[in-house]
C-alpha cells in the first residue's frame, strides 16, 4: 500500500466564481473567488423601482397643479358671479369667471341657478401690482366722492348767496301835481282802491261845470244855502253828503279837493251808478 504523508487536501467548496477581498499591507484588493450560491449572491439594485417612484410622483405633483389651477364650483342660493370669485380669488374677477362659464351660465351672467357647476380657477397669488391696482381704484373712489362733496358745497353756496325769492322793488310812491290834473288823477287811485267807478273824462267834465275847477267855490243863493248847508268844493257837495260818502284815508274837509271828488264820486255811484253818468244838476 502507498505511504500516507501529512498532507490535508483542501476541501472542495461550494463557491463558484465570486469575489473576495484580500487585504494586503492595508490595500483591498479585489479577487476572482468561486460563485457562491445565491444566498451570498448580491442583491440586485432597485434603480427601476426608484424610477418608477420618481415618474409617479412628478404625475401626482402635475395633477395637483393642474387641479390648484382650476376646480369645480357647485351654485348654492344666494351665490353671485361677483361672489364666487371674491371667495376663490378669480384673477379678473366676476367678468373672467363669466367668460370662462359663458355657456353653461348663459347670455345673462346675473341669472346663476344652484347646482349650477362652474369651472373656478385656484387663487391667484396676491402681487404688490394687484395691492397698487386696489389702491389706485380706492383713491380713485376717494377722488370721486371729493368731487361729489365739492359740488355739493358748491351748490349749496350758491343757494346761499342767491335768494330764494328776489325781493320785489319797493313801491315807489307817486307824486301828483297840486292842481285839477293831479287831484282827479290822486282820486281815481282812491277810488279804484275802494272799486269805486269813474274816468277822468267824466270827473273832469262835471267839475268844470259844477265849480269851474275852483276848490273854493261855494253856492250861497239856493235852496241849500238857504237851508244853511250851501254846496262846497270842486263837485258842489254839502256837508251831509260829503259826511255820508266820505271815503277813509282822504281829508275830512269838504273843501279837500281830492276828499270833496271821492265823496261826491261815491255818492253819484251810489245814486247813479258812476260819475260818468251824470250830466247836470244832481
Amino acid at each position: 500500500m502507498p505511504g500516507f504523508t501529512n498532507v490535508r487536501r483542501s476541501r472542495t467548496s461550494s463557491l463558484k466564481r465570486g469575489v473576495i477581498a484580500v487585504t494586503t499591507g492595508g490595500v483591498a484588493l479585489a479577487l476572482p473567488v468561486i460563485g457562491a450560491a445565491g444566498a451570498f449572491a448580491a442583491p440586485a439594485q432597485p434603480v427601476a423601482a426608484e424610477k418608477v417612484t420618481t415618474s409617479t410622483a412628478l404625475s401626482a405633483k402635475g395633477i395637483a397643479a393642474k387641479d390648484a389651477k382650476s376646480s369645480s364650483y357647485s351654485v348654492a342660493v344666494g351665490d353671485t358671479l361677483a361672489k364666487i370669485a371674491r371667495e376663490h380669488s378669480v384673477d379678473g374677477g366676476w367678468k373672467a369667471l363669466y367668460e370662462g362659464n359663458k355657456k353653461a351660465v348663459g347670455e345673462n351672467p346675473d341669472l346663476i341657478h344652484p347646482g349650477l357647476k362652474l369651472t373656478v380657477g385656484g387663487k391667484a397669488e396676491k402681487k404688490p401690482a394687484d395691492k397698487a391696482a386696489k389702491a389706485g381704484k380706492a383713491s380713485e373712489t376717494e377722488s370721486r366722492a371729493s368731487d361729489r362733496a365739492d359740488r355739493s358745497e358748491r351748490t349749496e353756496l350758491a343757494a346761499q348767496s342767491t335768494p330764494a325769492v328776489e325781493a320785489a322793488p319797493a313801491a315807489e310812491s307817486t307824486s301828483y301835481t297840486n292842481d285839477l290834473d293831479g287831484w282827479i288823477k290822486e282820486s281815481l287811485a282812491v277810488m279804484a282802491e275802494h272799486g269805486i267807478p269813474g274816468s277822468y273824462d267824466g270827473i273832469h267834465r262835471n267839475i268844470i261845470r259844477e265849480s269851474g275847477g275852483n276848490p273854493q267855490a261855494i253856492n250861497n243863493w239856493d235852496s241849500n244855502a238857504a237851508a244853511g248847508i250851501p254846496s262846497k268844493g270842486l263837485l258842489q257837495v254839502i256837508d251831509p253828503t260829503f259826511q255820508a260818502y266820505h271815503v277813509s284815508g282822504t281829508s275830512t274837509d269838504s273843501y279837500d279837493p281830492v276828499a270833496n271828488i271821492t265823496a261826491a264820486c261815491n255818492y253819484a255811484a251810489d245814486r247813479y251808478g258812476s260819475i260818468d253818468n251824470v250830466f247836470g244838476a244832481y
